[in-house]
Order: structure tokens, then sequence, then C-alpha cells
């Protein structure tokens, strides 16, 4: 998926959830962020970061926080950006497990949950769950950076609807280049990793893929392993 116009910053503070200041050319603004998890990894003083102009004259912000500078490498942060991805990639026939996929919609109801993707190739008939991952250290990528109750419903009702006969699969698209594994974040989540396990052993596939993710634009690019325990 590709950005409108972008810009280029200086990280400087996070306001809460939804707004950060940031210096552009060297004038400081206060922007959106495009993702409410902790990110405190990413958001350091002074790291560079890139935004997007708002095309609503009316918003209280003119800009939106997309990528921040990782080690000389853009991390992506946008918390949309995965299912954009996620749905142009399976179009593409780019998730290997799957292929070329015959219908798809996106945003559909199933139970009390609504899952991002639902597909059919042929016969078959799925849904796929995507999660968007920025926390890396080391190589080692991992989900959640913090609690989250409503992720473990999905992958409950995930693994429920695989028991029902449906393919379904948890896509776990890495905002950002060179991790070489994924794993659950157990020490933040205990009850995510457990219900991730869960979901695999009920026949849910678990998968991982990084992006290439440039100033401008990030697009799925290559599986990495994921360990569950």
């Amino acid at each position: 998926m590709k950005y409108g116009e972008i810009i280029y910053g200086k990280f400087h503070k996070r306001i809460n959830r939804f707004i950060a200041e940031v210096y552009i050319d060297g004038v400081k603004e206060r922007v959106h962020i495009k993702n409410t998890s902790r990110l405190k990894e990413l958001f350091l003083p002074y790291a560079d970061v890139v935004l997007e102009r708002s095309s609503n004259p009316n918003r209280k912000t003119q800009f939106s926080l997309i990528a921040v500078d990782k080690n000389g490498q853009w991390v992506n942060i946008d918390s949309q950006a995965p299912n954009k991805v996620a749905f142009e990639a399976l179009l593409e026939g780019k998730i290997a497990e799957f292929g070329f996929v015959t219908a798809i919609k996106r945003e559909v109801t199933y139970g009390t949950s609504r899952f991002d993707l639902y597909f059919e190739q042929g016969a078959q008939k799925g849904f796929i769950e995507v999660k968007g991952v920025t926390l890396e250290n080391d190589g080692v990528c991992s989900f959640p950076d913090a609690p989250t109750a409503r992720g473990t419903k999905h992958v409950l009702e995930l693994a429920k609807a695989a028991q029902e006969g449906y393919t379904c699969a948890i896509l776990l698209v890495v905002q950002l280049k060179g991790g070489h594994y994924f794993i659950p974040n157990r020490e933040t989540d205990p009850k995510f990793a457990d219900a991730l396990l869960h979901a695999y052993q009920a026949g849910v596939k678990i998968l991982a893929y990084d992006t290439n993710v440039k100033e401008n634009e990030i697009v799925l690019d290559k599986s990495i392993p994921v360990h569950l325990s």
C-alpha cells in the first residue's frame, strides 16, 4: 500500500495515546499517532519520523505519524496498514499458504467477532485475522506490546470457527524488515499467548510475514518462522 504526501520530522514526545509532538523544519507540531500501542522502543527523542499530510482541511492535526527510524531502517507504525497490506497480498496470491483465492471480503462478522478477511477458494471458505507487529528486539518479533483482551477474544473465536470447518489463519504482519522469527509476548499478555497456542491446536494457521517498508509504502514480503512456546 502507498501513502499520499509525506514529510519528515524529528520525534519530540508523546502527549497521549493519539497525539505526539514532532519537530517539522524546526517547528514543533502536534500530530496524530496512527497506533495506540505503547511503542516505547520506537518513540525516542529526536528519532527520525515520517508523516502523512491529511487531505481533510477540518482535521485538528494536519499530519499523521506513520513510520519511525530504528537503527537505520523504517518501522511502519500505522495500525491500519497491516489489514490493507494483507488484503492486497491475498488478492495478488502472495501469501503462499493460500495462493490465489476466488473471493475475498473485508470486515466479516462471525459469532460475536468481526474478522479482518473472509475468503473463498473453490469450496473452501475461511477467515483471516490480521495483527500488526512493531515490537522487535535482536531479530525477535513479538505481539502484543500491551495487553489485548479484544485480540484474545478474536483468536478464541477463530479457533471456534476452525473447529466448525472453516479454514482459519492468524496473519502477523511484521511492519519492518530483518526479523528472524516471531514469538507471542507472553510476559506482557499470557492470556493472548495461551489463546494463540489453543488456536494452533484447533487447526488455525499461525503465519508471520515481514514487509518491505519505505517512507511512502509498505508491502508484504517473506514468511518468517513462528515459535509458540
